[in-house]
């Protein structure tokens, strides 16, 4: 039996939360996330931001985060713009498109989007009222690309929005993986603070499935239900939601499940790191883009599942390694075993 070091999916959900569907598998409650676990997980949620004021609501998936909210957000003639690397960009088969919003894309080597980035953009679209207005800025962290965002760097994008009346939405599908990366000095409640909107991935940090959508933006949060509704993402048993969201914010396992991944990838790293390996990127999450020789990726191949992300030249190639809430020390283990008996 291989080990998957493929996606962050390739395990179920941690033990804690079927363990609750199972315990409160017949209770009758409310329906459409109206029910008392999907209540009490926002308002865990709200306490973790320290802001009452944001609204959350509970989806089944990233992709559907995404179009839900820039869709929701964007008046028919304004675009998002988004790092070359984002998700909305090569991985959603052009979903915010067919809803008939462009995207504008940033050439980027980390991921990240800075203000000086955009200025182009918005110089470059002042043809009133010819061509589409910017409108939404579009970003990951943890990136595409495994890299993240410091305080400082999410304190001048947010500045820059605001003056330029842009609106910031994270998509935070491996935030856990970003806030608790070990160079990482943001917090939930800055996130918070920074965006008009985020959300918290649950699909790829130990839930089933799940994305709880943070909108802090008042403005922003006023008929969202609807939007939710009509692109038939309100469950009817919402409570498959919220219980899994209740029981990954009880005692920061949200956090705790993150860490692990990160470590457990840092391990990695670091006897790669040692051997003179070099990456596509610097990174300190559960994604890590090591460059390896042809012989060496058809060896690990046999023994392991991963994508190879990059082609560097005709006998190196940068592969792509995920490590989750549930990588053991076995699989870690034999791959560092490999690399030192292949290097």
């Amino acid at each position: 039996m291989k080990f998957s070091f493929k996606n962050d999916y390739s395990e179920g959900c941690h033990p804690n939360i079927l363990q609750a569907l199972l315990q409160y598998n017949l209770d009758q409650q409310a329906g459409y996330g109206e029910d008392e676990y999907s209540l009490k997980a926002k308002t865990l949620i709200k306490e973790k931001i320290n802001n009452p004021h944001s609204e959350v609501f509970l989806v089944s998936g990233g992709t559907q985060a995404n179009l839900i909210v820039i869709s929701a957000i964007l008046k028919p003639y304004q675009c998002v713009i988004s790092a070359a690397p984002g998700h909305i960009l090569n991985n959603e088969t052009g979903a915010i498109e067919a809803t008939g919003h462009k995207i504008l894309s940033i050439e980027t080597e980390d991921g990240k989007i800075k203000p000086s980035d955009i200025i182009p953009i918005l110089e470059g679209h002042r043809n009133v009222p010819h061509q589409v207005m910017p409108k939404l800025v579009y970003i990951s962290n943890s990136t595409e690309l495994g890299t993240i965002y410091q305080v400082k760097e999410l304190e001048e994008l947010s500045a820059f929005c605001k003056e330029n009346k842009l609106y910031l939405f994270m998509d935070g599908a491996r935030l856990g993986h970003g806030l608790t990366a070990e160079i990482s000095d943001l917090t939930l409640e800055k996130v918070a603070a920074l965006t008009d909107v985020f959300y918290l991935g649950g699909t790829k940090n130990g839930a089933l499935i799940g994305e709880a959508i943070v909108i802090n933006n008042p403005v922003l949060q006023e008929d969202f239900a609807f939007n939710i509704k009509q692109k038939g993402a309100l469950l009817a048993k919402g409570r498959l939601l919220g219980i899994q969201f209740m029981e990954l914010m009880k005692d920061n396992l949200y956090f705790d499940l993150a860490r692990h991944a990160n470590q457990q990838a840092m391990k990695i790293k670091n006897a790669l790191q040692n051997k003179g390996i070099t990456f596509l990127s610097d990174t300190y999450t559960n994604q890590i883009f090591p460059i390896l020789n042809n012989h060496l990726i058809e060896v690990l191949s046999e023994n392991f599942e991963f994508y190879v992300w990059k082609k560097v030249d005709e006998n190196l190639s940068a592969i792509r390694l995920i490590t989750s809430w549930s990588t053991g020390d076995e699989a870690v283990n034999q791959f560092i075993e490999i690399i030192e008996r292949e290097l």
